[in-house]
C-alpha cells in the first residue's frame, strides 16, 4: 500500500509541495484509493501490483511512508482489513502499530546482500530486454538506506515486536519459510484448542 501511495506521488506535479503542505497532501490523500484483490495492488481503479516493483518506487517508499498524514490513512486501512481475522500483512511496523496484538507474528530477515541479489533477481524477470539499470551494489546500498530510514523514522519505526518470532530467511528457499510459519502457526491453532 506503501508503495502504490508512493507511486501517486511519483505520478504528481506537486511531489515536492506534497512532503512540504499538509493541506495539499490531506487533499491528496482523501483523493487516493488503495485496494487490494488477492495479490493485486490497486490505486484508484487501476492496478499497479507490476509498477509498484519498479526500483523507482523503492527509492522513494521510505520518505513518503515516513509522512505522519500517509501512516495514519494506510494505518486506518490497514486496521479494517485486519478487523476480521485470518489476516496475513506484512509491512515493517505492523507487528509493533498496526495489530500491536496480533495472534502470530514473525518478523522476517534476510541480509542485505541476499535480499539485493533477489531484488536484482526479480527485476531482470521482469525486464523486457533482459537487462536492467542497476547493479547488485548499488541495490544492496538502496536497501540499507531504506532500512536505516524505516529505523530511524520518528513515526512507526521498523523494529521487532518483542513477542514476535524472528525467521532470518537469508539461506532458504520458500518451501523452508512456508513450513517455519506453516509449523508456527499449527503451534498457535494448538494451543488455541
Amino acid at each position: 500500500m506503501y508503495r502504490a501511495i508512493t507511486l501517486k506521488f511519483l505520478r504528481s506535479p506537486f511531489l515536492e509541495e506534497l512532503f512540504a503542505d499538509d493541506t495539499r497532501l490531506k487533499e491528496f490523500l482523501d483523493s487516493t484509493e488503495v485496494h487490494l484483490e488477492g495479490e493485486n495492488v490497486f490505486l484508484d481503479r487501476e492496478n499497479v501490483t507490476d509498477l509498484i516493483r519498479s526500483n523507482e518506487v523503492s527509492r522513494w517508499v521510505s520518505k513518503v511512508s515516513s509522512l505522519k498524514l500517509v501512516r495514519e490513512k494506510l494505518a486506518e486501512y490497514q486496521r479494517k482489513i485486519g478487523a476480521g481475522k485470518g489476516v496475513v500483512m506484512d509491512g515493517r511496523d505492523i507487528g509493533t502499530v498496526i495489530f500491536p496484538d496480533a495472534e502470530l507474528k514473525i518478523f522476517m530477515t534476510a541480509s542485505v546482500k541476499e535480499r539485493a541479489r533477489r531484488r536484482y533477481e526479480e527485476l531482470l524477470e521482469k525486464s523486457a530486454t533482459g537487462k536492467i539499470d542497476v547493479s547488485i551494489a548499488e541495490l544492496e546500498a538502496e536497501i540499507a538506506e531504506r532500512d536505516r530510514a524505516d529505523a530511524e523514522r520518528e513515526i512507526a519505526p521498523m523494529r521487532k515486536a518483542p513477542d514476535a518470532i524472528a525467521l532470518d530467511t537469508s539461506h532458504l528457499s520458500i518451501d523452508e519459510q512456508v513450513e517455519f510459519i506453516y509449523r508456527h502457526a499449527m503451534q498457535h491453532i494448538g494451543a488455541q484448542t
